[in-house]
């Protein structure tokens, strides 16, 4: 979830699923990013197609569920990440199967994502029509199991953005999110004074040290790290160095960053923080009183596979090919298990060069290369760019790079 929103509007440097290592988020940058969440400055969105804007190649994917296919990579590490909250208390509910279709509001509004976010376009998201789409995020379910009464859950499944071309996205990725709540009851054994004055606005939340520093507060982050800290360790390996970098969802308040120590470089792999008392408070069951506080986090399996098994290019993912599917055969975890590449193939490149329409936006092009070459591509760079001194029209020139994983394609085909 964080990943996405940040991508989208926020512009932390971070991806789930890049491979580059982002730079660190100074404490003193949450201010202008507060600003850029709320602010009236976003550009306007295209409209919503009223047929949606979900291709054929996309919808091909809705039901394939990797993360339950046995011995694939996603579902080894989703597995291991299970087994290591089922050893935690309270009992984590499991969700793999929830429908990937949900209303805008589940999506977006529950989870207080501002009306103007860019994350709401159609530029980056799938609509299936003006009232649905296809989730960005495993959070799009949280509201709607919170107020089932749920107290520890983790969600898993498919989730779906318009993205660029390269080796490390694809249009259709795996996220896990994880919820647990204190009771009041717990919360009161602190003997703190209640924090929350009347319905306070969201925005007081994020600004107001009476709240971020209080002891319930508190108490839910050192819960919150604590608990990642081990589910890393246990992925990573025991001596695994950990930092926390302060960041900023609208969702939870405060909210962090994870980033360990592998291979010599800083690796972010998550973001999480204590979900906003707005949204607990709009997310009761009947009957149940105000007061209980939780934490959330979210992950993308797809990054953490890759960084693990050494995957190098998020379409193995999707291969029926047997000779990757072999390889993780019987596993159980990532100890003895590091991919072999079976395939090497040159790259095949092509440049492409056109003008600009107005209403451009570069998902669409992207879109429209994995609609015509599929799994042939392996990346699309925007190599020049030109604006004409007389009209003021712009181009671009792309470069596509066909690379397969189990053929050679040819320069003519």
């Amino acid at each position: 979830r964080s990943m996405m929103l940040r991508r989208a509007g926020v512009h932390l440097q971070v991806s789930a699923r890049r491979a580059f290592i982002p730079p660190p988020i100074k404490s003193s940058s949450i201010t202008l990013l507060q600003r850029r969440w709320f602010s009236d400055q976003a550009k306007p969105f295209p409209p919503i197609p009223e047929q949606g804007n979900v291709p054929e190649s996309i919808k091909a994917h809705i039901g394939a569920n990797l993360h339950l296919r046995p011995s694939h990579p996603i579902r080894i590490i989703k597995n291991m990440i299970e087994n290591y909250f089922a050893s935690q208390k309270p009992t984590f509910a499991i969700h793999d199967n929830l429908p990937p279709v949900v209303p805008i509001s589940n999506n977006f509004d529950s989870l207080l994502i501002p009306s103007d976010h860019p994350g709401r376009s159609p530029n980056d998201t799938y609509y299936i029509d003006s009232h649905t789409v296809l989730r960005t995020h495993t959070s799009a379910h949280q509201a709607d199991l919170l107020r089932k009464g749920e107290r520890a859950f983790l969600v898993t499944g498919d989730v779906y953005r318009r993205d660029t071309v390269d080796s490390v996205h694809y249009p259709v990725f795996h996220q896990m999110e994880g919820v647990k709540l204190f009771a009041r009851e717990e919360l009161d054994k602190l003997n703190q004074k209640r924090i929350e004055k009347g319905d306070q606005p969201a925005e007081w939340y994020y600004k107001t040290p009476e709240y971020t520093t209080h002891p319930e507060v508190q108490y839910v982050e050192a819960d919150l790290k604590k608990s990642l800290e081990g589910l890393v360790r246990m992925l990573f390996g025991a001596e695994t160095q950990i930092r926390w970098i302060d960041a900023f969802f609208p969702f939870t308040s405060p909210s962090w960053e994870m980033e360990v120590l592998y291979m010599g470089e800083w690796l972010e792999v998550l973001g999480c923080g204590v979900i906003h008392p707005t949204i607990m408070s709009r997310s009761l069951p009947p009957g149940m009183p105000v007061g209980d506080r939780g934490w959330a986090f979210g992950l993308g399996l797809e990054r953490l596979a890759m960084v693990l098994f050494g995957i190098p290019d998020i379409r193995l993912f999707w291969t029926n090919d047997a000779r990757f599917h072999n390889q993780f055969k019987g596993a159980t975890s990532t100890s003895r298990v590091r991919f072999q590449p079976y395939s090497k193939y040159p790259a095949c490149f092509k440049d492409i060069a056109f003008w600009l329409p107005e209403t451009y936006h570069e998902n669409t092009f992207y879109e429209l290369v994995r609609g015509v070459a599929g799994q042939l591509v392996e990346s699309v760079q925007l190599i020049d760019s030109f604006t004409h001194p007389k009209t003021g029209k712009m181009s671009h020139c792309y470069r596509i790079n066909y690379r397969s994983m189990d053929r050679n394609p040819a320069a003519n085909s």
